[in-house]
C-alpha cells in the first residue's frame, strides 16, 4: 500500500516552484522590454487514477513508480513562434537548479498522429521537512497551434481509446498538417510580429506576474 497524498506532495511542490521559476523568466524579459520566448505556463500533477493507468499500461511495479513513470509532475510552456521553443531550451539546459535527463523532440520528428511538441525530463530537488527530494517533472514545451491540435486530439482519444475512424483520422492527419503551416507562417513575419507587440504592449501589462491571464489555467491531461 502507498500513501498516495504523501507520496505526491514533493510533486506538487515541484510544479508550484517550477511554474514561479519559469513564470519569472518571463516576467525579466517583459521588464527589459524583450520578447519573451515564453507566453505562459501551466501545470499539474498526475492523478492517482492516471498514475494508475500508467503504470498497467507499462508493466511498472510499485516500487519503481518515481522512476517508471516521468510525467507525474507535469509543466506546459506555451511559446508563439517554433523558434521560439529552442530558446526556451537553453534557457532550461544551463540552469543550475535541474538537471536535464531526457529530451524528446516531437517537433521535428512528429508522431505518427501528427503530434508535435517538445518534451524534456527534468530532475529536480525540494527541500522537505525529512531533508532534499529529487523528483522527476516533464517540461513540454508547444506553440499554441500545437497546442490547440494536441487537445483536441487528446479528447477524441479519450471518446474512441485511439481506435479512430477512418475519416477522422484523416481529418486529424489533415489538421495537424495545417497547424504546421499555420507555424510556418507565423515564423516567416515573427520578427514583425515581435516588434508590433512591444509597441502595442503598455509597460505595466510586461511587466504583470500572470495574475489574472491564461497561465492561471493549470489542467492537461496528456
Amino acid at each position: 500500500m502507498i500513501d498516495w497524498e504523501e507520496f505526491l506532495d514533493p510533486y506538487i511542490q515541484t510544479v508550484g516552484e517550477l511554474k514561479i521559476k519559469l513564470r519569472g523568466i518571463r516576467k525579466q524579459f517583459r521588464k527589459q522590454g524583450r520578447h519573451s520566448p515564453i507566453e505562459f505556463v501551466t501545470g499539474r500533477v498526475k492523478s492517482v487514477e492516471s498514475i494508475q493507468e500508467k503504470m498497467s499500461r507499462r508493466a511498472v511495479a510499485l516500487e519503481d513508480i518515481e522512476e517508471g513513470i516521468e510525467d507525474i509532475a507535469g509543466l506546459r510552456v506555451m511559446v508563439q513562434f517554433v523558434d521560439d521553443i529552442d530558446e526556451v531550451l537553453a534557457l532550461i539546459r544551463q540552469r543550475k537548479d535541474m538537471r536535464v535527463l531526457r529530451e524528446r523532440d516531437y517537433v521535428n520528428h512528429k508522431k505518427a498522429s501528427g503530434y508535435r511538441s517538445y518534451h524534456v525530463i527534468v530532475e529536480y530537488a525540494v527541500d522537505t521537512i525529512d531533508g532534499p527530494k529529487t523528483v522527476l517533472a516533464e517540461i513540454q514545451i508547444r506553440t499554441l497551434a500545437m497546442n490547440f491540435w494536441a487537445t483536441i486530439e487528446h479528447s477524441l482519444n479519450y471518446k474512441y481509446q485511439g481506435d479512430f475512424p477512418d475519416d477522422l483520422r484523416e481529418r486529424l492527419e489533415k489538421t495537424a498538417e495545417i497547424a504546421l503551416e499555420l507555424d510556418e507562417e507565423m515564423r516567416k513575419i515573427r520578427d514583425e510580429i515581435k516588434e508590433a507587440q512591444l509597441l502595442f504592449d503598455p509597460v505595466h501589462k510586461r511587466v504583470s506576474d500572470g495574475v489574472g491571464n491564461s497561465d492561471d489555467t493549470d489542467e492537461f491531461y496528456r
